[in-house]
């Protein structure tokens, strides 16, 4: 009676996960599919759900835009730049709050920590005046380095995971001579690989998804990024929904790519973060 009330209870399990697999995968087939359908088909009813003629000249047409081109560098210089920025920082002010003890440390963590509690659009108006002052505006330096000088976010999962470190491997590299930097690049560094790769995941994600601050800093369409470039397949009147499909379609490649090859790390370092505070 106990191993079929067992059984009973894991096919249950199975099947709420893969009606909620099929639902978060859906949206992504939904995408695929429209992409690769007639304009006539896409507004069929009811909607054709496997298509018999897959209509690839959608995606011929979006590569042979310019600025799609343009844009891809774009979002990948700016993502790649931010990203190892990010981790750049944010590792070495983790080290600096989880390893050394200085004055008015925990304060100043706090004060980190409030930032999260502020919306970024609270600050987008005073940003966008400051970097008109000082002439960046129309450039990619404020969707840059304002997320490289600081993520409160980055800083406390990082800190987390290096509070796992043991104290004694600090002492053993001051003793052989190691500065704090020397143990930061030396120790530090390559036991935080799971976090840092989950950080950079989600650092990668969020900006190459970034939609709002190109918006409002960016204004020659030959600096837009994907996600800018992509909207522009919607005007007020109608919407091209092959051209918007498809372009979505390749802009997801990359982050696809990026979570197969460092799924163990991503997943990792999100069960360690959390293990001591």
């Amino acid at each position: 009676m106990t191993f079929n009330r067992s059984k009973l209870q894991n096919s249950l399990i199975h099947i709420v996960l893969s009606f909620v697999a099929i639902t978060t995968v859906m949206p992504f087939y939904w995408m695929a599919v429209t992409s690769l359908k007639t304009p006539e088909d896409i507004f069929k009813m009811p909607p054709i759900l496997f298509p018999t003629y897959f209509y690839i000249q959608n995606y011929r047409d979006v590569f042979e835009l310019m600025p799609m081109w343009q844009g891809f560098l774009n979002s990948t210089k700016v993502t790649v730049l931010v990203t190892i920025g990010t981790l750049l920082t944010s590792s070495m002010a983790a080290y600096a709050f989880a390893k050394i003890n200085f004055i008015w440390k925990d304060t100043l963590f706090g004060i980190f920590l409030s930032t999260l509690m502020v919306p970024g659009q609270v600050t987008l108006i005073p940003l966008y005046i400051l970097f008109s002052k000082i002439r960046w505006t129309d450039t990619h330096l404020p969707i840059m380095v304002p997320i490289i000088l600081l993520n409160a976010y980055g800083i406390f999962m990082i800190k987390q995971f290096m509070h796992t470190i043991p104290d004694s491997y600090i002492e053993s590299a001051k003793i052989d001579g190691y500065n704090h930097f020397g143990i930061y690049l030396k120790i530090a560094l390559p036991m935080c690989k799971p976090v840092l790769v989950a950080l950079g995941t989600f650092t990668f994600i969020g900006n190459w998804n970034n939609f709002l601050g190109p918006l409002i800093f960016l204004s020659t369409e030959s600096k837009f990024t994907l996600p800018l470039l992509i909207s522009s397949f919607r005007d007020i009147y109608s919407v091209k929904w092959g051209l918007l499909m498809a372009a979505s379609s390749v802009s997801i490649i990359p982050i696809i790519i990026l979570y197969i090859f460092f799924q163990r790390f991503f997943v990792e370092g999100i069960a360690l973060t959390g293990l001591k505070g």
